[in-house]
């Protein structure tokens, strides 16, 4: 345990901090990080309540999902978040939710549109929902299925640009260039998913997307090269 004792530290770390934003309820959510010079992943056990949970329950997968280390199952999330780990190098750490405002677009099979400027800072784009999965992949490797459908929906623009996507039907995953941003995504995904859902009730129907010229500003100046929101 102690060779991957700071991948634990950091991914319990994560995973307890979705309790923490009330971001999930009973233990419908995960974390997990990877350490890429050595290839493995650390995850949260399947089913295990977030008030007991310790680095010593983590789980360590390698990229296939054979387990290394760990008396407890994987969560049954792992195919995914392994998709999205073999698909784009550069994805660091997923969170997994059903944090309730992101979930109810999910379930109503929408996208989130671009409407104001605190979803700009997130992402430049409307946080897409993914195609239907087919009868057969239901059937077969279900969460690998998943994840395929989230890395197509991801890979029109990468995961940098899109740090979030909807599963149509199931609820969010977020993702960051290391598992505490995957976690701050989440959080700011369910602020934007309320917003939304608000802004439309207000207006009575689909209000217009945000000006490009804000939403530009609002995203480089958090994001990027010309990037100068905080302290460097």
């Amino acid at each position: 345990m102690d060779g991957f004792a700071d991948l634990r530290a950091e991914v319990l770390a994560a995973n307890l901090a979705l309790p923490a934003h009330g971001l999930v309820t009973l233990t419908w959510g995960n974390a997990s990080g990877i350490d890429r010079e050595r290839g493995v992943i650390a995850i949260k056990p399947s089913g295990v309540g977030y008030d007991t949970l310790s680095a010593g329950d983590l789980v360590i997968v390698d990229l296939t999902g054979r387990v290394l280390e760990g008396a407890r199952r994987p969560s049954t999330d792992t195919p995914t978040h392994l998709a999205l780990y073999r698909a784009f190098p550069e994805i660091g750490g997923v969170v997994h939710t059903h944090s309730t405002w992101a979930t109810v677009w999910a379930q109503a099979g929408e996208e989130i549109p671009l409407l104001g400027t605190t979803h700009a800072d997130l992402s430049a784009h409307p946080i897409p929902v993914t195609r239907p999965l087919t009868v057969a992949e239901v059937a077969g490797d279900y969460e690998a299925a998943t994840g395929t459908a989230l890395t197509e929906t991801i890979a029109t623009v990468g995961p940098a640009a899109l740090p979030c996507a909807l599963v149509r039907g199931h609820a969010p995953f977020c993702w960051g260039d290391r598992v505490g941003a995957a976690v701050e995504h989440a959080v700011a995904l369910e602020q934007v998913a309320q917003m939304a859902l608000f802004t439309r009730l207000l207006s009575d129907g689909m209000p217009p997307a945000l000006e490009e010229h804000v939403r530009v500003k609002h995203h480089t100046r958090k994001h990027g090269p010309a990037a100068y929101y905080g302290q460097g």
